[in-house]
């Protein structure tokens, strides 16, 4: 059986919580966009094959988990790796959904997407595969997450507490700078760690106010304008605990683009997305272009090279379909 799996980006605006004192930690915010995507093809195979190396991998594991011999996995479409848009986790779940599918299983991607070493802080990633659309989980108990994560497989995915699905007028502005790829795998455990210990527990509160008064609402009444400002400002917030990791409230270049955009009429909510360097803003199809156009003014004022891209929000999770061959 020929299985193909195709599934969207993320965005990831923040924290609800990084600090010790309370009793949930982590508690991502984000949303799903329709592309850039990964898009994977499978068949099965008595071991697993691939040329990517990643992906061969994960291939691997979800063998090991599926307790089926091997998979042909071919990548016709992947994600910029660590700029801020979880390529990793979506490559991975991808992955596990299009070997399973490949020998007629169901994944089970919230189930085994510790073992894939996925969900461990973020639930957002999760959920986007699954289910798409606007996203806050729960967070995850501080008393078993300390300065350190358990080892991994040794969590659970946080549950959703909030998932609305975006208006299709509205659309993100991704500003993709070429510059150094946002932290991952051990330096991005280090950084958190350094974070955690140093985080000023009033800021959650800012952010749980936040969250509560104004964005959730605005999302739920499908207002852009409030929206964007909410999640620029949970962004500011986040940046707060991240300043002496990243070097200010954005990694450079980010903050000279979301400078540059932030006085624009196209663009609202602009802000980075997890470690970076992508920034992103939230604007109406109707204004694409002239967001675009400033997206584009902003690389080019910050004298720095790169991509900008005008997406659409997705409120569905990944595609999967099975061909008999």
């Amino acid at each position: 059986m020929c299985a193909r799996v195709e599934a969207g980006a993320r965005l990831h605006f923040g924290f609800q919580n990084l600090s010790l004192a309370h009793e949930r930690l982590y508690g991502g915010v984000g949303a799903t966009l329709d592309e850039p995507r990964v898009v994977l093809e499978a068949d099965p195979a008595g071991a697993v094959a691939s040329e990517d190396d990643l992906v061969a991998e994960y291939a691997e594991r979800a063998c090991e988990l599926l307790d089926v011999d091997g998979a042909n996995v071919r990548v016709e479409e992947t994600l910029p790796r660590h700029v801020g848009l979880g390529s990793g986790t979506q490559l991975a779940l991808a992955t596990l959904a299009v070997v399973a599918a490949a020998h007629d299983m169901e994944p089970n991607v919230r189930e085994r997407a510790p073992e894939l070493g996925r969900g461990g802080r973020s639930g957002v990633g999760v959920a986007a595969f699954e289910a798409g659309g606007f996203i806050v989980d729960s967070g995850h108990p501080t008393e078993r997450f300390t300065t350190a994560p358990p080892d991994r497989g040794e969590w659970a995915v946080p549950a959703v507490v909030a998932r609305h699905g975006l208006p299709d007028s509205w659309r993100f502005v991704l500003v993709l700078p070429e510059a150094e790829p946002g932290r991952s795998g051990e330096t991005e455990d280090e950084s958190m760690r350094a974070v955690v210990e140093n985080a000023d527990p009033s800021v959650a509160d800012d952010i749980a106010t936040l969250l509560v008064r104004r964005l959730l609402p605005a999302v739920a009444e499908g207002r852009l304008e409030a929206f964007g400002d909410a999640v620029g400002a949970l962004g500011r917030l986040n940046g707060a605990w991240y300043a002496d990791e990243q070097g200010g409230v954005y990694r450079p270049p980010a903050g000279r683009l979301i400078d540059a955009l932030a006085d624009q009429p196209s663009v609202r909510g602009v802000g980075q997305s997890s470690w970076g360097p992508a920034v992103y803003g939230v604007t109406d199809a109707s204004l694409a272009d002239a967001a675009r156009s400033a997206a584009e003014a902003a690389l080019s004022d910050a004298g720095v090279d790169g991509d900008v891209r005008v997406v659409a929000p997705r409120n569905e999770g990944a595609r999967v379909t099975r061909q008999n061959g």
